[in-house]
């Protein structure tokens, strides 16, 4: 059985998801936004689907692993920058509501990434 192309995974087309919503978001802000929790926030949120990618080429199921494992941690930093942005009126609920529906299907679906990886299907043989 080969591989899925990362691009093919919908944890990886989540996580582009969600990076664009908050990169659509931080380009309406105003300079000072931008330079302090702008930047901070969209490189999160860009991390965790560069971690996909990087994990899913490096070979192996333990590399592949570590990677997602990486991946959730920027998911939990971006959500971080999230709850700093809304604290300093820069997110409004509807665009919080909108942006956490996203995050807890990406939470969901890199856990079950994550467990899935390495697990081969047992066949009538086996």
């Amino acid at each position: 059985m080969t591989a899925k192309r990362f691009q093919d995974l919908q944890v990886y087309q989540l996580s582009e998801r969600l990076a664009d919503d908050i990169w659509k978001i931080v380009d309406e802000w105003d300079l000072f936004d931008k330079e302090t929790v702008g930047k901070q926030i969209v490189r999160s949120a860009d991390s965790i689907g560069a971690n996909i990618a990087e994990g899913s080429g490096r070979g192996s199921f333990q590399d592949n692993k570590r990677f997602i494992k990486i991946a959730r941690g920027s998911l939990n930093e971006t959500q971080h920058w999230l709850r700093r942005a809304y604290m300093r009126n820069l997110l409004s609920s509807e665009q919080i509501s909108s942006i956490q529906i996203i995050l807890n299907e990406l939470a969901s679906k890199l856990n079950y990434y994550l467990n899935s990886i390495g697990n081969i299907p047992k066949t009538n043989d086996q």
